[in-house]
């Protein structure tokens, strides 16, 4: 398979994943939208991945290349059909892509947090294997309030209702974290928005805290993101 992935910070790739690209052979193409990189043909791509970024999805005048990134979402998912994955920012862009809305959350999510499955999602193929109950690295102050039309709610936390969510029979995306790596919080912190949420969430420490939880998860969440990956390319399989 040959996956087109968009990212919108440079260290926030797909990480453990690309592990996992490499082992089975899948060719990936990564295109840096915040370097002024631009969209090419989707011909020849057999999926698409988004990823994460600092900025939010309504932030047109900032980052004018967002509108250009919705609409391709869109043609890539709704009129092509191809297999998609979005995380944190790349499941709100879907969401939006798609004639949803996203907002700022009442509450930021900020830390090892547990999500819940719904039923959809604890009977669905992309959390197959996963238990209803599970934590994962949360870094989010924005969030789908209203779901697409014909989409579904896969996962759910107390403070944000749409955790991940299905459109389709192929596209998948998840608000949170399970992609991490030893050095994704050291990463990440450079950013300086997500530092001034840490620091904002968790204290002046919060750097320190954040890498100490997500040290003692890791395993798990690896192990994860593992399932996760096979569970999505058993669903790009489909017709």
């Amino acid at each position: 398979m040959k996956i087109l992935v968009l990212q919108h910070a440079e260290v926030e790739h797909p990480g453990i994943f690309r592990e996992f690209l490499v082992e089975d052979g899948h060719e990936w193409d990564a295109v840096e939208l915040d370097k002024g990189q631009t969209l090419p043909s989707l011909d020849g791509y057999e999926a698409l991945w988004v990823m994460g970024g600092p900025m939010d999805v309504w932030q047109e005048a900032d980052h004018p290349w967002l509108a250009n990134e919705k609409a391709f979402i869109r043609k890539a998912v709704e009129e092509q059909g191809l297999p998609f994955l979005g995380l944190c920012l790349g499941h709100q862009l879907l969401a939006e892509a798609l004639g949803g809305t996203v907002a700022p959350s009442q509450q930021p999510e900020i830390g090892v947090m547990d999500v819940q499955l719904t039923e959809a999602g604890a009977t669905g193929v992309f959390f197959d294997g996963l238990p209803e109950v599970f934590p994962c690295l949360q870094w989010h102050s924005a969030e789908v309030t209203r779901m697409p039309a014909g989409a579904q709610c896969l996962a759910t936390s107390p403070a944000c209702a749409v955790q991940a969510m299905k459109w389709g029979t192929r596209a998948y995306s998840a608000q949170f974290h399970v992609e991490v790596e030893p050095d994704t919080v050291a990463n990440w912190a450079e950013i300086e928005e997500y530092r001034a949420a840490l620091v904002n969430q968790l204290g002046t420490d919060g750097v320190a805290t954040m890498e100490a939880a997500v040290a003692e998860q890791l395993s798990e969440f690896n192990t994860m993101a593992e399932r996760i990956y096979i569970n999505w390319l058993q669903t790009a399989a489909q017709a």
